[in-house]
């Protein structure tokens, strides 16, 4: 997958509630010799597809995205020690979830080697980081091979940032979790600055969201209601205009006393829609949703299907995708719009018959790019939908982080962000 590269010349200054986060480049303007001959700990998303048979890497765009943070610290002269997680290994060591394929692929990304150690704390750590030279690359292992990385304990912090001088989080997609590689490890380590990844996202994200330029849309889709209560909540207060899409609808169809056949709902949730619908016409708030349905009588990509009205989905058959008449209404009301935030996809786009309403989306954000409009799409499985729909280099920023994104959308300051220093 190909995201729009960020271009060292169009680095920026992040404002977040607490002020200005300050960056490797603050470092440099400051002091010039600032990163020379630096232990720096730099924790990147290195969490990247493999093949399940080869371990063989599938895509990697996480680690091109690192490149501008990794190459202007080894212009500057300094010893970069990088450290992620991979998977999920519960604390144990998984010869599946090493991090070697990642350090070759960076290796030839870099064109230099990039050394490796078969642990991320401990005497190892320390020989191997003693031997680097100024400008060279080193990988640890990962970090979720000891349980206390999830924990974020004080003693696996502290042994993450032993002989480490400065710390720079450019892992944007594990800045909403308290680990110790995110946050813990910032408290032993005297400086503390954002990479430049990491900027572009607050940048966007951040800023789009607390002084968008107006009229201010969000389009919210995805499977659950339950876990985008707080983001609508949010977006209600914000924007001028909300749409829906995705299994989440099917609540609030439900709420408004539809028929929704077979189609995914949250039976819990449906008090909860009612309440976010009410909110939505006591404030004025324009709050769209799809209002013709596709619908299969299966969930496959072989099923029958047939288009109707949202109000009525006949029983035994599943609403899947917006239909036509939807993709217009959303078309029609995003006009004139110069903010976009997207989180979520419309439909079950893996399955062609169900492709139309997402990829349709993805066509008019695109166009609202070119007429000017600022468009970002909010990580998960969304980024995986723009991309097959071939719109990547379309849209003015695609996020990295799926649970990242949609904390910031829901005004939380992120762990891995709070613990950064502040630009004077």
């Amino acid at each position: 997958m190909f995201l729009r590269r960020f271009v060292p010349s169009q680095r920026f200054s992040v404002s977040l509630s607490r002020g200005y986060k300050k960056t490797v480049e603050h470092l440099v303007k400051a002091n010039p010799n600032a990163l020379r001959g630096a232990n720096v700990f730099v924790r990147v998303d290195f969490n990247v597809p493999q093949d399940k048979k080869t371990n063989a890497i599938t895509d990697d765009t996480r680690i091109r995205e690192a490149l501008p943070t990794i190459n202007y610290l080894r212009s500057q002269g300094a010893k970069v020690i990088l450290a992620s997680h991979c998977g999920r290994p519960g604390g144990k060591v998984n010869e599946k979830m090493r991090m070697a394929p990642m350090a070759t692929r960076l290796s030839e990304l870099i064109g230099t080697k990039v050394y490796t150690v078969d642990d991320c704390i401990g005497d190892k750590v320390t020989e191997a980081t003693g031997k680097l030279k100024n400008g060279e690359v080193m990988m640890l292992e990962n970090v979720r091979f000891h349980s206390a990385e999830e924990a974020n304990t004080d003693d696996f912090a502290k042994a993450l940032a032993k002989n480490m001088n400065i710390y720079v989080n450019d892992a944007f997609g594990t800045a909403h979790r308290a680990h110790a590689s995110t946050a813990g490890v910032a408290k032993y380590i005297p400086v503390r600055v954002a990479g430049f990844l990491m900027e572009k996202e607050l940048k966007f994200l951040k800023n789009a969201v607390d002084s968008p330029v107006r009229p201010f849309a969000a389009i919210v889709g995805g499977a659950k209601v339950s876990t985008k209560i707080t983001v609508l909540e949010e977006l209600f207060k914000k924007c001028d205009k909300v749409f829906i899409g995705g299994g989440l609808r099917f609540t609030f169809y439900k709420a408004l006393g539809w028929n929704v056949g077979d189609s995914l709902i949250e039976n819990d949730c449906v008090p909860v829609a009612k309440q976010l619908l009410e909110k939505a016409k006591s404030k004025g708030i324009k709050f769209f949703y799809p209002i013709d349905t596709v619908c299969g009588d299966k969930y496959g990509p072989d099923a029958k299907t047939q288009i109707v009205d949202s109000d009525k989905i006949p029983d035994n058959w599943e609403g899947m995708d917006m239909g036509p008449k939807s993709l217009a209404l959303f078309e029609r009301e995003l006009q004139g719009c110069k903010t976009v935030v997207w989180n979520g996809p419309m439909g079950v786009f893996e399955f062609e018959k169900f492709s139309k309403g997402t990829f349709g989306l993805c066509r008019i954000m695109g166009e609202l790019t070119k007429q000017g409009a600022t468009t970002i799409i909010g990580g998960g499985d969304i980024v995986a939908a723009v991309h097959k729909a071939g719109m990547d280099n379309a849209m003015t920023h695609i996020s990295t982080g799926g649970g990242a994104s949609l904390e910031m959308l829901e005004g939380k300051e992120l762990p891995g962000v709070s613990v950064l220093d502040e630009a004077k």
